[in-house]
C-alpha cells in the first residue's frame, strides 16, 4: 500500500546562500582600486583570504557569534572580583582568523615603525572583506593596530609592548601581558558627563611612583576583554594619556571594575563596557597634559577603520542582493532582469565602487604619510570627510538591500538584518558626523595652504568630469563663509563626493564620469535607482560588482 505524503510544499525560487566565493576575485571595483593604489603585488595573498572568509564555515562563526553574545562574570565562585568577559568560541575563532592575517598589526614593522609600501592598501582589503562576514571582532582589531602609533609616543613602552603585539598569534588566556603569545589593545576615553567633550573628564591621574593610580569611570570602555587599554585621565598638568594593563606588575588583576555591558543595537559580538576605577595601575603615554595630542595619532586610524568597514558593509548588501536578484523570479522574470530592479542594483554598485576607491585612495594616503607631504595633507583634510560620507551612507544603502531581499531581507536568518543593525555604530563612534565636520573646518584653519592644494588637487584630477568644477567653486565658497559651520555639512558631503570621484577617475574613467554626473552635476535622488544610466552601464555596473 503506497503510504500518503504529508508535504505541503517543496522549495523552489529560493537563491542558494551566497558562500564558498572568493570575495577579493568576484569584486572587480575591489581588485581594481588596489592595484590602482599599489597593492597589485598581493592580489594572490588576499585572493586566498578572500576564500577562506567567503567559506561557508566563516559565515557560519559569524552568525554564531551574533546569536551567542559575550557575558560578564564579575566574580569568581568564591566571591573574588574578576572582571571576565566570557564569548562564544566563535568569537574566538574569528580573533584567530584576523591576527593570523595580520589585520591588527600588518601596517608596522616588529619595532613599531611604519611598514610603508601598499601596507596600508593590503591591509584595508583584508578588513574590508572581514567586515562583509563579521563586523564586532574587528573592533578590538582596529584598537589593537590603531595603539601603536599611541604608543609610539612614548618609546621605551613601546619597545616593551611590540614584541607580544607584533606576533600573529591570538591569545584569549586571561594572563598577564607580557606573558602571553599575543596581545590585543582596546581604548577607554569618554565619560558620563562629557562623550565626546573629553576636556570634561574628571578620572584622575596620581602618581605612584615611576606609574599612576587612575580613579574614575569610563562610561564606554571599548573591547573589555583585551590584555590593555589607552585611557585618558587628568594628571597634574591637565589631560593625559595612559597605558592601563588587566594586571598590575606584582601579577594582580589590575583594579578595574566592570559594572556591565552595553546592551547595543548591533555590534552584538564585540563587548562594550561601563568600568569604575578603583586606583588602577597605568603608565603614562606621552607627556603630561597632551592626552589628546597623543590619542588622535590612535583615533585617525580607528577613524580610517571605520570608514573602510562602512564600504565593506555595504559592498556585501549590494552583493547579497544582485545574487538573490539573479535567482529569484517575479513575474516570470528574474529579479535582476527587470528594468526597476536594475536601476536600483546598478545605481548602488555605482555608490559601492566610488565608496571602495575612496576608501582605498585614503589608505595609500596613509602608506605615503611618512614621506610625502601632499598625501599627509590628504590624510588629514580627508580622513574625517571620507568617514562622514561613508558611514553616514551604509544605513539608508543597507535598508535598500534589504528591501531588494523583500521579507527575506528583514529577518534575522540572513545577513543583511545584521549588517544593517551593525552599520550605524560606525558613524557614531570615533566622532559622530558633526565632530567629523568640525575637525574637517579645524583642518582648514590650521592648515589652510596644505588644505587648499588638496583641493586644486582633486579639481585636477576632476576636471574634465560633469559638475565638478562647480563643486570645487561651491566647497571654496562655503569654508571662507563667516558662518562656515552651519553649513558645513553641505560642504563636507560635497568634499567627500569630489574626492570619491577623483579616486575613481584613477581606477575606471568611465564610471567616474557616471558618478560625476549623478551625484556632483546634480543632486542625488534620495533613493536608489532613480537615476538614468543607459542600458550597456547598468551591464558593465552589474558585471563588475558580481561576476
Amino acid at each position: 500500500m503506497t503510504q500518503p505524503s504529508f508535504a505541503t510544499h517543496e522549495v523552489f525560487n529560493q537563491s542558494p546562500p551566497f558562500e564558498n566565493v572568493d570575495l577579493f576575485a568576484i569584486d572587480r571595483p575591489l581588485v581594481d582600486a588596489v592595484k590602482a593604489n599599489g597593492g597589485a603585488a598581493a592580489e594572490r595573498e588576499l585572493s586566498e583570504f578572500g576564500k577562506h572568509w567567503g567559506s561557508a564555515a566563516m559565515a557560519d562563526r559569524g552568525r554564531a557569534a551574533n546569536e551567542n553574545t559575550p557575558k560578564l562574570r564579575a566574580f569568581d565562585a568564591k566571591g573574588n572580583r574578576r572582571d571576565q568577559v566570557e564569548f562564544h568560541p566563535a568569537y574566538h575563532e574569528l580573533m584567530a582568523h584576523s591576527a593570523h592575517a595580520g589585520v591588527h598589526n600588518s601596517t608596522w614593522t616588529a619595532d613599531g615603525k611604519p611598514v610603508g609600501d601598499a601596507a596600508e592598501v593590503i591591509r584595508a582589503a583584508k578588513f574590508y572583506m572581514a567586515s562583509q562576514v563579521e563586523t564586532g571582532h574587528l573592533c578590538p582589531m582596529t584598537m589593537t593596530r590603531a595603539s601603536v602609533a599611541a604608543l609610539a609616543m612614548q618609546p621605551d613602552l613601546l619597545a616593551r609592548v611590540m614584541p607580544v603585539l607584533s606576533t600573529k598569534s591570538y591569545d584569549p588566556g586571561f594572563t598577564p601581558w607580557w606573558d602571553k603569545r599575543g596581545m590585543t589593545l582596546g581604548m577607554g576615553m569618554t565619560e558620563k558627563q562629557g562623550g565626546t567633550d573629553v576636556r570634561a573628564n574628571i578620572t584622575r591621574a596620581v602618581r605612584d611612583g615611576n606609574a599612576y593610580r587612575i580613579t574614575g569611570h569610563k562610561w564606554f570602555m571599548s573591547a573589555p576583554m583585551c590584555d590593555a587599554f589607552l585611557v585618558l585621565a587628568q594628571a597634574e598638568q591637565g589631560l593625559t594619556c595612559f597605558f592601563m594593563p588587566r594586571f598590575a606588575p606584582d601579577g594582580s588583576v589590575n583594579a578595574m571594575q566592570f559594572q556591565r555591558l552595553k546592551d547595543k543595537l548591533g555590534n552584538r559580538s564585540n563587548a562594550s563596557s561601563e568600568v569604575e576605577f578603583v586606583g588602577a595601575h597605568a603608565e603614562r603615554v606621552g607627556e603630561e597634559g597632551k592626552g589628546i595630542r597623543t590619542i588622535i595619532q590612535m583615533v585617525q586610524l580607528t577613524r580610517q577603520d571605520c570608514a573602510i568597514a562602512s564600504v565593506g558593509l555595504m559592498r556585501s548588501g549590494l552583493a547579497h542582493a544582485l545574487h538573490h536578484a539573479r535567482h529569484r523570479s517575479v513575474f516570470q522574470k528574474h529579479l535582476a532582469d527587470q528594468p526597476l530592479m536594475q536601476a536600483v542594483l546598478s545605481d548602488m554598485a555605482l555608490h559601492v565602487e566610488a565608496s571602495t576607491a575612496l576608501v582605498m585612495r585614503l589608505c595609500r594616503a596613509f602608506d605615503r604619510t611618512p614621506h610625502d607631504a601632499a598625501d599627509a595633507a590628504y590624510m588629514r583634510l580627508l580622513t574625517p570627510a571620507v568617514k562622514y560620507w561613508t558611514c553616514k551612507s551604509a544605513p539608508p544603502f543597507l535598508y535598500e538591500g534589504m528591501e531588494c531581499l523583500g521579507g527575506n531581507g528583514y529577518v534575522e536568518d540572513g545577513i543583511l538584518a545584521r549588517h544593517y543593525r551593525e552599520s550605524p555604530v560606525n558613524a557614531i563612534w570615533e566622532g559622530s558626523g558633526n565632530v567629523m565636520c568640525l575637525d574637517v573646518l579645524r583642518a582648514l584653519s590650521r592648515e589652510p595652504e596644505a588644505a587648499m592644494a588638496v583641493l586644486q588637487s582633486l579639481a585636477a584630477e576632476t576636471k574634465d568630469l560633469p559638475g565638478a568644477s562647480e563643486a570645487v567653486v561651491l566647497i571654496g565658497k562655503t569654508f571662507r563663509r563667516a558662518d562656515g559651520e552651519r553649513v558645513a555639512r553641505l560642504a563636507v558631503e560635497k568634499l567627500a563626493l569630489l574626492a570619491a570621484a577623483a579616486a575613481l577617475n584613477g581606477v575606471s574613467s568611465h564610471h567616474a564620469e557616471l558618478f560625476a554626473a549623478t551625484r556632483l552635476a546634480v543632486n542625488h535622488a534620495s533613493m536608489y535607482g532613480a537615476v538614468e544610466l543607459e542600458s550597456d552601464d547598468v551591464r558593465g555596473l552589474l558585471e563588475r560588482a558580481l561576476p
